[in-house]
């Protein structure tokens, strides 16, 4: 008599890449979107780093605190393919010289992985689907979302139209309702715009993407689908399930 293979369900197990992510304690929204977004063989693994507050001061206290070095080296520890740190607003808040020399410094501390942040990964993703001027949309409190848009702007991507939501609570970021963040994005488009940007890694948006661009009938980037995106790209893994934007597109034709 022949043996009868077990049969197995998928488990999670990342075969075809592992993604490390650097992420802030309080926040939940872009590990669900990330495993949302990801097929069969792609597996996401996460650190933290604690955030006072969503100010610019708290932000500049995260980053200067011990805590992200020690991150950075314990998810490094992981035998993981890429690792993102992902706070858009941590990562471009002094510029684009800061997110670069973010970037080196997690090269130190992880020399294994391949290495991005959510800032690098948004500028790619803008580059990708061929943006030029753009739209912003950020859940942030005024003076964060003023540097959003200098950091667009000193990376060639004029922002025609923008809108804010000016919350500075981690926890109340995550609480917004897709909905909410659908008619947000709405309201800042212009026919000037090639592409829209939503700015946040702690803000729900990869759910509604594919209807904002079946809307609007242009690329809509978020800052956790271009992390994803940026990861996979990095590993040279087509790992994203359809459904989460032109920006995949490319990818899922090829596979």
């Amino acid at each position: 008599m022949s043996a009868i293979a077990p049969k197995f369900r998928p488990d999670g197990d990342g075969y075809k890449a592992r993604i490390g992510l650097i992420y802030i304690a309080s926040s939940v929204v872009m590990e669900a979107e990330m495993w949302a977004m990801a097929a069969e063989g792609v597996s996401i693994h996460t650190t933290r780093i604690h955030l006072p507050k969503v100010t610019i001061e708290g932000i500049e206290e995260m980053m200067a605190h011990p805590m992200l070095e020690q991150s950075a080296r314990l998810v490094g520890s992981a035998p993981i393919d890429v690792l993102c740190f992902g706070g858009t607003s941590a990562s471009f808040l002094r510029g684009t010289a800061y997110d670069k020399a973010l970037t080196a410094k997690i090269v130190e501390w992880a020399p294994g992985p391949k290495i991005t942040t959510a800032s690098t990964a948004s500028l790619a993703a803008l580059a990708e689907v061929g943006a030029g001027k753009v739209a912003l949309a950020t859940p942030y409190v005024d003076e964060i979302h003023q540097r959003a848009i200098r950091f667009l702007e000193e990376n060639g991507h004029e922002v025609v139209r923008h809108g804010n939501l000016g919350i500075n609570s981690d926890h109340a970021l995550a609480e917004v309702p897709l909905e909410k963040v659908y008619d947000h994005v709405l309201s800042v488009d212009h026919p000037d715009a090639s592409a829209i940007f939503i700015s946040c890694t702690n803000f729900r948006s990869v759910g509604a993407i594919e209807a904002l661009e079946d809307k609007l009938g242009k690329p809509v980037i978020s800052a956790v689908q271009a992390s994803f995106w940026h990861c996979l790209e990095l590993t040279g893994v087509d790992g994203a399930k359809p459904g989460y934007g032109r920006l995949f597109a490319r990818r899922l034709t090829q596979s």
